[in-house]
């Protein structure tokens, strides 16, 4: 089941997915889009954009479970480019996941303007913050999952609040700086909304480089990275992975050997397996 709405941040209305597994259609006997829009005063126009019936063309039941962890996907791109994708949704939340997915201000019809691992970020910290308030969310079991730009926004979600239990980096741009100079096509974009160059304004392009705040993330990380990725280049991942262990954090790397930036379909279930094999582990401290 798949549900289309519209939630606040930083007092914008801003798009998002809601994805759950398909036999989870009411919460203690309330539709749950019904028990949504009961439950959360920040959100509205709470639409089912798919349902069970459009996949398997099966009956529904409602999962006899009272709580469910919760993955946040922070997708990658700009505007059109990189939107949120329905499929990977449907993929993480027949793990038996609760998914959430923000589309970012200023993309899909949201207000304000896409600030590229900017103030948007507030986007997917104010998602946490009502996600939390549905009491079928397990919030001792709240993961993050950036994909490429995505990864910008999932680190520094992990750097401002120690609510989130997992974070995976995956295809992620670690240095914005090498971004820049690596993307010679993304540099007009850049500049346009950044502001400027690396050179100009090397403080926005250090806030939105998870190397330079690595120290604040305190859960434990996945980085999942292609070697032959020529969108974010391997090294962004490997560098990520050398900070991480120098500061003594709890990091895994999932390298994929002759691999691009999206993984053809039957490496990439592969991926999702092991980055869900490694979401299941209890951490060990």
């Amino acid at each position: 089941m798949i549900y289309r709405l519209t939630y606040l941040s930083d007092d914008l209305q801003v798009k998002g997915y809601l994805c759950m597994p398909t036999n989870f259609t009411h919460y203690k006997g309330t539709p749950l889009k019904q028990y949504i829009n009961q439950s959360v005063s920040d959100i509205s126009g709470v639409e089912i954009i798919e349902s069970p019936l459009d996949i398997d063309g099966e009956g529904t039941s409602t999962l006899q479970k009272d709580k469910l962890p919760l993955l946040i996907y922070c997708r990658g791109g700009i505007g059109k480019y990189g939107a949120v994708k329905l499929d990977w949704l449907r993929q993480f939340a027949a793990r038996g996941y609760a998914v959430f997915a923000p589309a970012y201000r200023g993309n899909e019809g949201s207000q304000g303007r896409d600030e590229f691992g900017g103030r948007d970020v507030m986007d997917v910290l104010s998602a946490m913050t009502w996600l939390s308030k549905l009491s079928f969310v397990d919030t001792e079991s709240i993961y993050m999952l950036g994909f490429s730009r995505g990864s910008i926004n999932a680190a520094k979600a992990a750097a401002a609040t120690s609510a989130i239990s997992k974070l995976i980096l995956w295809s992620g741009i670690s240095d914005m700086n090498q971004a820049y100079e690596e993307r010679v096509d993304l540099r007009r974009m850049l500049k346009r909304v950044i502001g400027g160059t690396p050179t100009k304004y090397p403080e926005r392009y250090l806030e939105r480089s998870p190397l330079h705040f690595a120290d604040k993330i305190q859960c434990p990380v996945l980085i999942v990275h292609g070697t032959l990725d020529e969108q974010v280049s391997v090294g962004h991942g490997l560098q990520m992975n050398e900070r991480l262990l120098e500061l003594g954090k709890d990091v895994s790397l999932h390298l994929y050997k002759d691999l691009g930036h999206h993984f053809p379909a039957d490496w990439h279930e592969t991926a999702v397996n092991r980055i869900f094999d490694w979401l299941d582990k209890p951490v060990t401290s």
